[in-house]
């Protein structure tokens, strides 16, 4: 190996695949939320296309649907699942409640306090401490793969934030053009321990139902800006 590749790290931050959610309930980091069977075939989809690459380390938010999805990228690399508790979904009032399209959630004199400040934002963990968490784990798996590839499954929030952060876009944003669908791949390249690019694909893009692909129209219980 020369010099040069010992010291070209890259660290994949992959979304978790479709969770099993018949009743449209934002899960936030409630246990008990699994991967649906659509959520198992897009995990082992991925796990195919990095079947050939050097994955020497991979980490998962401590939720069910995170280690659902990390396990066989894990087992085709003949490694264990590393949990890293700072890669869970971000934190948020409305958890345990049904809270998107037409149910009348925004109409709710209750919730208004909640919604005033879209910057921070008001109705769950700040953005900056997403990034704070966010880039200890990425620097961590740096750390365990350094020179070959490293795989961390977490949450669409998390995730578009740490990028966003990164590549020195403003943390608040428009939900509907967050690029991180359903088992994606957003992969941070390190020279030594600097991020030199963002590199983002879908491998399993065609399992994606339609309504959660980026720009699709968001409907009840599936609201991007609270995360999933």
């Amino acid at each position: 190996m020369s010099a040069v590749s010992r010291d070209i790290t890259v660290v994949h931050l992959m979304r978790h695949g479709e969770v099993a959610n018949p009743d449209g309930i934002l899960y936030g980091r409630l246990p008990g939320y699994h991967l649906s069977d659509l959520g198992r075939r897009m995990a082992d989809r991925v796990a195919e296309h990095l079947a050939s690459r050097d994955i020497a380390h991979v980490g998962s938010s401590p939720l069910e649907r995170a280690q659902e999805t990390a396990a066989p990228i894990a087992k085709a690399h003949g490694l264990d699942v590393a949990t890293d508790a700072r890669l869970i979904e971000a934190d948020n009032v409305f958890q345990g409640k049904t809270f998107g399209v037409g149910d009348g959630a925004l109409k709710r004199p209750e919730n208004w306090k909640h919604l005033v400040n879209p910057f921070k934002p008001s109705w769950g963990e700040p953005y900056i401490d997403q990034v704070v968490r966010m880039m200890g784990a990425l620097d961590a798996a740096k750390d365990a793969a350094r020179g070959r590839e490293a795989v961390l499954v977490s949450h669409q929030l998390p995730i578009w934030i740490v990028r966003s952060y990164v590549e020195r876009r403003r943390l608040w944003h428009d939900p509907r053009r967050r690029q991180c669908t359903l088992a994606s791949l957003t992969s941070f390249t390190y020279q030594g321990d600097r991020i030199v690019s963002v590199g983002y694909s879908e491998p399993a893009i065609d399992l994606v139902p339609p309504h959660l692909r980026a720009g699709a129209r968001p409907v009840k219980g599936q609201d991007k800006a609270f995360g999933a």
